[in-house]
């Protein structure tokens, strides 16, 4: 996760704050979330010219700007908080709106995302406008949360159900929520709905009459938060691996059709279908053989130290393939090992020693930001209905979305209520991407979040998963056809994926 910075943000606003009015831009902001009429100010920070260095170690120049926002513009009394952006200058000579890169998770970093795989594409957006890599509250340069540790931890000597992870979260949530409120955080602040206010700061803070959106995942279900409150000071959107405003808990049903096309993607494969023949037989198999007689797993000690035994049952395999889906390489290096444990028994110690790195040596460790995020989204009446039934059977249960929705409540009142969860109808220029092996956003769930937007370009990826946008040049190439207003020739991409190897 995105680390917060070392030194305190009480001293880092303070600091700012005495820069004066010859250093920064005090701008009225009238909020257009919701029914609040809450005005709150913002300090816009003049920003910074830097050398921005990829983690590949490319260069270009750019800004680095801040911009000061109340952590919780419902209350007067509110900290500030500053929030980070780098500008990376575009290169046409008359550019358009500011394209703001939204990031997913929640939890990701957009400045930490421009240094990585996506930093081309950065780049090539710049022919359209400025590109600007935001850190939404809560992450990367923009968090004030520390990391919360406590020494909650499943048991070692049973399998766990359920009930368990839920309980040691909850309990872990309570000593966190205490722990923030004693560090001054007010989470009542970190809200999708907070998070649409900021644009309109930033949007103001740039200078500029309208803001493009470029987001993934959580990024497009802040975009679409947007769009609903901030109107006609959207120019263009891209939404790539959406997810809308009342899909935070995605549905167990879609899980199961999400394998039933991975399925048809491994029989194109000789390798694989070998290996293969029915995934979701196999997962079944394997989660009622540990459910019915979990295994003890024994880890060898690091550097010689003592040997560390726990008790393995299915709901970690389950655990341990939902996050492992999202694209459809990393689910298919899990589903060969999952089959080799239903094979060998060597071969489930080794499957023991990864659920154990991932899910049983650590005791819980919280960030705040993506935690309050999804409880604030919330999830429908209706929805909920829905995901409760649908767990009695589905493959993989709803270990999915946890801890939501599990645990909502656990982080106080923080739901932001069913007009909240209102898919956005919008006549904006949008370019939805989707990746028919997403195994987190589901196709045709990204149809229904999109359905009120009846300027919409659906452009569909074949075989590719939740991280699409430098699968192919083609992806690009049509992300900036679309930002020049031009007509995309063709709606379907196709990834061809490569042979599997050993």
């Amino acid at each position: 996760m995105p680390e917060g910075r070392s030194s305190s943000h009480a001293q880092a606003a303070s600091g700012l704050l005495r820069l004066g009015a010859s250093l920064a831009v005090v701008a009225v902001v009238m909020s257009a979330c919701g029914d609040s009429e809450t005005v709150a100010e913002f300090v816009s920070v003049p920003p910074s010219p830097i050398e921005f260095v990829s983690s590949a170690g490319d260069t270009v120049q750019a800004e680095r700007g801040e911009i000061l926002v109340p952590e919780n513009r419902d209350d007067p009394d509110s900290r500030s908080i500053s929030l980070a952006y780098v500008r990376f200058p575009s290169t046409n000579p008359n550019p358009g709106s500011p394209i703001v890169y939204l990031a997913g998770g929640p939890g990701g970093s957009g400045i930490g995302t421009a240094r990585g795989r996506r930093f081309p594409l950065f780049m090539a957006l710049r022919e359209i406008g400025d590109v600007i890599a935001f850190d939404q509250r809560g992450t990367g340069d923009s968090n004030h949360i520390p990391v919360c540790d406590t020494a909650e931890k499943l048991a070692l000597d049973r399998a766990p159900t359920m009930d368990d992870v839920v309980l040691v979260f909850r309990t872990a949530a309570a000593q966190c929520v205490e722990f923030w409120s004693g560090e001054g955080v007010d989470l009542a602040g970190y809200t999708t709905r907070e998070s649409v206010r900021d644009l309109e700061a930033l949007r103001r803070a740039l200078e500029a009459d309208r803001l493009s959106l470029w987001g993934i995942s959580y990024g497009t279900h802040l975009a679409m938060a947007a769009v609903k409150d901030m109107g006609g000071r959207i120019d263009r959107v891209i939404l790539a691996s959406a997810e809308g405003l009342d899909q935070t808990v995605k549905q167990p049903a879609r899980t199961d059709e999400y394998f039933d096309r991975l399925q048809v993607a491994i029989n194109t494969d000789p390798i694989l279908s070998a290996a293969l023949p029915d995934a979701k037989g196999m997962v079944r198999r394997l989660v009622t053989r540990l459910d019915e007689s979990p295994v003890t797993i024994t880890v060898p000690g690091e550097e010689g130290g003592e040997s560390v035994e726990f008790v393995m049952g299915g709901l970690e395999v389950q655990l341990l393939l939902g996050f492992s889906i999202a694209d459809p390489f990393g689910a298919v290096r899990t589903l060969m090992l999952l089959a080799a444990a239903d094979e060998d028994e060597g071969s489930l110690n080794a499957l023991g020693q990864l659920v154990y790195d991932n899910f049983r040596s650590e005791p819980v460790s919280m960030n705040g930001m993506s935690e309050a995020m999804d409880v604030a989204s919330g999830i429908s009446d209706g929805a909920l209905g829905r995901f409760e039934d649908q767990t009695r059977t589905s493959l993989l249960g709803g270990v999915l979305n946890f801890p939501m929705p599990y645990v909502k409540d656990a982080f106080g009142d923080l739901d932001l209520g069913p007009e909240f969860r209102e898919d956005p109808r919008s006549d904006v220029p949008t370019l939805l991407l989707t990746g028919t092996l997403d195994g987190r956003t589901y196709p045709e769930s990204q149809r229904e979040a999109t359905a009120g937007f009846s300027n919409l370009t659906q452009v569909t990826v074949e075989n590719a998963g939740h991280n699409l946008f430098m699968l192919m040049p083609e992806v690009t190439e049509t992300i900036l056809a679309f930002m020049r207003g031009e007509e995309i020739e063709n709606p379907r991409l196709v990834f061809e994926l490569p042979p599997y190897r050993r």
